[in-house]
């Protein structure tokens, strides 16, 4: 078999991207990244999610021949892959354990034909059975690694499986290899390279910033009050919460959907099958929300989720960005909110340390205890979110405010006398003779009336009441920041208790000043203050139109089998409800509308247009 051009053009590949996927301009680093593929020189990737990693490997998949072989570690990530290339009247298959036997001969078949021009497959397949032999037969000179931090053990997602990509070398001694992924620290990506034995790499790391993105992290008091309170803010939109823990998911799942909203849980306490049907209806638009532990992760690539909730801290900076990073895959505006409590460290630092006792593998715990740490400053700390979280990655933020976190757009504020609110609380441990938790302080504080104060003469310490009129949440959190500043401990793992240092001393001599924050207090029914991204995106856009442009999309892909986004994004509906085009040729200028999904789609939703723009005397062909 003769070997694929080892040459071509970024005019060549621009062609063919506006050909098959509809796009006439490449993002930040997808030349040099396609360049590197057509040049035949290995490479390292990193984009951020959304940033176009895939089309960096398909598009001179295509320009070149020949078949590209992409390892993909989750069956959900490459079946979506496929389904889009295939909507792009692109050749692909993967080969996976859903497929029966007839089915996979048949795409065996075309692979030794030369037909595939993307063949995907698990690290698994590819060196625990035969099937590199095939591979070698035709002479595939290109392999793409996809999520490549699940081979580094400095990764969030390290997969052990994936270690054995390193004998790519061995049994494709001429192959290039080009290792892709969204989230990889300087460690991280040396891994990946030394792992996959990269040879001379082009080494490309882009942009860590999501600017469509906006995070707030604000003090958790009311779980179900504050998910509530986002799910008001994108009703009739996709979202993902995280939980920490199986109970939290099934409590919270439940008090959703008595509150009449599409939810669903996730967790791997529940069987295959709850699992697999609950990622189908997510990915299929028949639920808005899913409710789930981490496990519900890396198979999701439904591009328009619209928020991500966290309702505990993430155990690093690495998974908060990849568990964010699941919003606003499509580029338009998505809202990241995490309820942060101090408790939260406390919780996965006893977490890890017995599952790490409990498997007799303890070296890994201070590596652990660092990511915790620094996820932990990241949650407390008054710096704009987006800048602290680049910086993070090793890289600088241009400009002060994002105006698109909760510091930037003022969620919360400062508690006025901070110090004296912090002197109140560290002499009330003093007073219980540091001998209880955050939950007895509180109370003595609020000056609540309890059988339990009274039979311990609580009530009738000096500091029973000081902060009577404050919500029992407040000073909760207020305790939390105070530890989290080093001037308060809390010892025990099982009922941790209060303790005092010498820093609580300067404070409560008057020696050292403290900074508090709170919420923002809101009237009944106000909103936070809206980002920047989150009007300009919508500019122009007749909802109503794109809502009925939506639920076409939905009720084709549901005829297909396939997700949503695999018909059009919601971007592209959103430039067709703007543009309302007259014609097929003027709807082909609409970004995401290639030659194949323009033959396919194009008539139906032109007359979805034509109908709502008669009906409502609007003009056609806005620009």
């Amino acid at each position: 078999m003769s070997e694929p051009k080892a040459t071509g053009s970024l005019a060549d590949l621009q062609e063919i991207i506006a050909r098959h996927w509809g796009y006439r301009t490449l993002r930040p680093l997808q030349g040099q990244a396609m360049q590197a593929v057509l040049d035949r020189r290995d490479s390292l990737v990193v984009l951020p999610t959304g940033g176009g990693k895939s089309l960096c490997y398909q598009a001179p998949a295509v320009l070149r021949g020949g078949t590209t072989v992409v390892i993909s570690p989750l069956i959900a990530l490459m079946k979506d892959q496929v389904d889009s290339l295939r909507a792009c009247g692109i050749a692909a298959v993967s080969i996976d354990s859903s497929l029966s036997a007839n089915e996979r001969f048949a795409c065996e078949m075309d692979v030794r034909q030369g037909e595939v021009r993307l063949l995907f497959l698990s690290p698994e397949r590819l060196v625990q059975t035969d099937f590199f032999r095939v591979l070698q037969q035709i002479e595939v000179c290109t392999f793409a690694i996809d999520e490549a931090h699940c081979i580094s053990h400095w990764g969030h997602d390290f997969r052990p499986e994936y270690r054995q990509m390193s004998r790519l070398r061995e049994f494709f001694p001429q192959a290039t290899v080009h290792a892709y992924t969204a989230t990889a620290t300087e460690q991280v990506r040396a891994d990946i390279i030394a792992q996959l034995a990269l040879r001379d790499p082009v080494e490309l790391v882009g942009n860590f910033d999501r600017p469509n993105l906006i995070y707030r992290i604000l003090p958790r008091q009311d779980t179900l009050k504050q998910s509530l309170d986002v799910l008001e803010r994108h009703e009739g939109e996709a979202g993902i919460i995280y939980c920490l823990r199986r109970r939290d998911v099934d409590e919270l799942a439940a008090s959703l959907q008595k509150k009449g909203i599409k939810a669903r849980g996730y967790h791997a306490g529940m069987s295959g099958d709850e699992r697999q049907n609950a990622q189908e209806a997510f990915a299929s638009e028949q639920v808005d929300v899913i409710v789930a532990t981490v496990a519900f992760g890396m198979g999701i690539d439904r591009s328009n989720v619209r928020f991500v909730l966290h309702a505990a801290m993430p155990k690093s900076l690495e998974h908060y960005q990849q568990e964010t990073g699941r919003a606003g895959r499509d580029g338009l505006e998505a809202e990241c909110v995490l309820l942060y409590s101090g408790g939260d460290l406390y919780s996965f630092r006893s977490i890890l340390a017995k599952s790490a006792k409990e498997a007799g593998v303890e070296t890994h715990l201070p590596h652990a205890f660092k990511h915790l740490d620094d996820m932990d400053r990241y949650c407390r700390g008054a710096l704009c979110r987006h800048a602290a979280l680049v910086r993070y990655f090793g890289q600088e933020y241009p400009g002060d405010s994002c105006n698109a976190c909760d510091v930037c757009l003022g969620d919360t504020e400062a508690v006025p006398d901070a110090t004296v609110v912090a002197q109140k609380i560290l002499s009330c441990v003093a007073r219980v003779k540091e001998g209880f938790g955050i939950g007895h302080v509180a109370s003595v504080l609020r000056g609540e009336n309890s059988e339990n104060l009274r039979k311990r003469g609580h009530d009738k310490l000096t500091t029973f009441g000081l902060l009577r009129g404050h919500g029992k949440a407040d000073v909760r959190d207020w305790v939390y920041q105070l530890i989290a500043q080093g001037v308060l401990v809390q010892v025990g793992d099982e009922y941790p208790l209060l303790r005092l240092n010498e820093a609580s001393w300067e404070v409560m001599r008057g020696q050292r000043q403290v900074r508090l924050v709170q919420l923002v207090r809101r009237k009944k029914g106000e909103q936070p203050q809206k980002a920047k991204v989150e009007t300009i995106s919508w500019e122009g856009v007749d909802r109503a139109l794109f809502e009925e442009l939506r639920h076409l999309r939905r009720d084709l892909a549901r005829d297909r089998q396939v997700a949503p986004f695999i018909v059009f994004t919601d971007n592209t509906l959103r430039e067709m409800a703007r543009m309302r085009p007259s014609t097929l040729e003027r709807m082909r200028l609409i970004p995401g509308i290639g030659d194949r999904r323009l033959r396919d789609f194009g008539a139906l939703f032109l007359q979805i247009v034509a109908d709502y723009c008669r009906k409502h005397g609007l003009p056609f062909d806005v620009l």
